[in-house]
């Protein structure tokens, strides 16, 4: 047992030591996988081929479909420059002054309305960039500012189309509204407590001495940046130009329209096929209302929607296959028994088992993808609510999820931004880490005294 555990830490240690340093995903989890299944005596082979592919194949298979449409609708919001548009107005509205919570604005709006979260990075980017060097505010924070804005509490919110609010209405039959008012208060004491730590964070490394500056980004990845500066230098409160975007309101209704007919077709249909039907109406309408910015698109748009949907999914399968293998060694049972045997404290207990191998997985869907099937059975024997248990997982799978193999906090510190983790996970796990597991213990509470 001990070498089991021992095993299961080394390999989660090893997983994100690969991941930050730029390892492929798929790769760090196999080879990953093979140190938890030596370490827990598991057949090698049966681990690999049955187990690990198991994992992934079974998450691939529920939720494809999901990750193509909701990646070609993200690509439709790029093309028809929805997303430009929605960025561009947030900026103006907040301006250079609230450059932090402008940059959040742009990207909750985009996420709540079912944008992919790395559609939305790469997009707003450019504005906060721009924002940022007008208020001259450390560069290094905008990581953190994508990652709370994207995902801390939009994607755990009651309605959100986002998979980790779909996950759970598979396993308890419940709908995105599920978890009534304690779902929408810890939104918003998630979204206020992180915004309140996020000003904080900024101001003290700005009274520091601290100001904005990319020297420590290399000359290439320097002149990727350099049109958007360039653009912003001559009116600091406009960063992408409006000329050629769609109006404000027009590029909204896409986002309204995913929102309200999945919480209203999930009524009448399971959810995870209401969601198809949503993301469906969603790209129906982006092309119809921006069919001027869409003209010659359209292939384009399906094409490179479906390579994001597979490369997005390939990552979090891979990570669930991981996890697959770590769910058969006796370190993960022993684990799992001990959260789950907890007399009176039964939400804690799911809370503390879905965010455990969240932290495992180092995703938030792939973490509710290898929980869910495990821990619904056990928690709907002993009578909860299942509103309560689907906001609670929701909740708990984005929080130590975050941790620094995250495959979008790498993407977004790494790729979008081009900082390192040194110098930018710090704010980003205070955000998409302590608060949301704060403000987990605090649903945990409230669910106890008032479901």
């Amino acid at each position: 047992m001990a070498i089991s555990f021992l095993g299961l830490i080394v390999g989660l240690g090893l997983l994100m030591y690969m991941t930050i340093k730029g390892i492929n995903i798929i790769i760090a989890a196999v080879l990953c996988s093979v140190v938890v299944s030596i370490t827990g005596k598991l057949n090698l082979m049966e681990a690999l081929t049955t187990d690990y592919m198991g994992g992934f194949t079974g998450f691939f298979a529920s939720w494809f479909l999901t990750f193509l449409l909701g990646a070609i609708f993200g690509k439709v919001m790029e093309d028809t420059k929805s997303a430009n548009s929605i960025a561009d107005w947030v900026q103006r509205r907040f301006g250079a002054k609230r450059a932090v919570f402008a940059v959040v604005t742009a990207c909750a709006l985009m996420t709540y309305g079912g944008v992919s979260v790395f559609i939305v990075a790469f997009s707003v980017y450019p504005i906060a960039v721009s924002l940022f060097k007008s208020a001259n505010l450390p560069h290094r924070f905008i990581p953190g500012a994508l990652v709370f804005g994207s995902i801390s509490f939009t994607m755990t919110s009651p309605g959100s189309p986002e998979i980790q609010n779909l996950i759970p209405t598979e396993h308890f039959g419940t709908t995105p509204t599920a978890g009534g008012w304690v779902g929408v208060v810890i939104a918003l004491l998630i979204m206020i407590g992180g915004g309140i730590l996020l000003g904080r964070m900024v101001q003290k490394a700005v009274d520091r001495g601290e100001t904005f500056s990319m020297d420590h980004i290399a000359e290439s990845a320097s002149n990727e940046v350099a049109a958007t500066r360039l653009e912003t230098e001559d009116d600091p409160n406009q960063g992408v130009s409006e000329k050629g975007l769609p109006n404000i309101i027009i590029s909204i209704i896409p986002l309204i329209s995913v929102v309200a007919v999945l919480n209203i077709v999930a009524k009448y249909i399971p959810t995870d096929q209401a969601v198809l039907v949503a993301l469906f109406a969603g790209i129906v309408v982006g092309w119809a209302l921006m069919y001027k910015n869409a003209i010659g698109t359209h292939w384009k748009a399906l094409t490179i929607g479906a390579e994001n949907a597979l490369n997005a999914i390939a990552n979090t399968c891979a990570v669930v296959g991981f996890g697959a293998v770590a769910a058969k060694v006796p370190a993960f049972t022993a684990i799992v028994d001990t959260l789950t045997n907890m007399p009176g404290l039964e939400y804690a207990g799911l809370a503390m088992a879905v965010t455990t191998i969240a932290a495992i997985t180092g995703s938030a869907s792939g973490g509710l993808g290898i929980a869910l099937p495990i821990l619904a059975p056990i928690y709907q024997a002993q009578g909860l609510d299942p509103g309560a248990m689907h906001r609670i997982s929701s909740i708990a799978s984005g929080g130590l999820d975050s941790l620094p193999h995250n495959g979008y906090v790498v993407t977004t510190i790494r790729a979008v931004c081009k900082e390192t983790h040194q110098r930018a996970y710090k704010p980003v796990f205070v955000l998409s880490v302590v608060v949301p597991t704060a403000a987990l213990a605090l649903a945990v509470i409230l669910y106890m005294f008032f479901y």
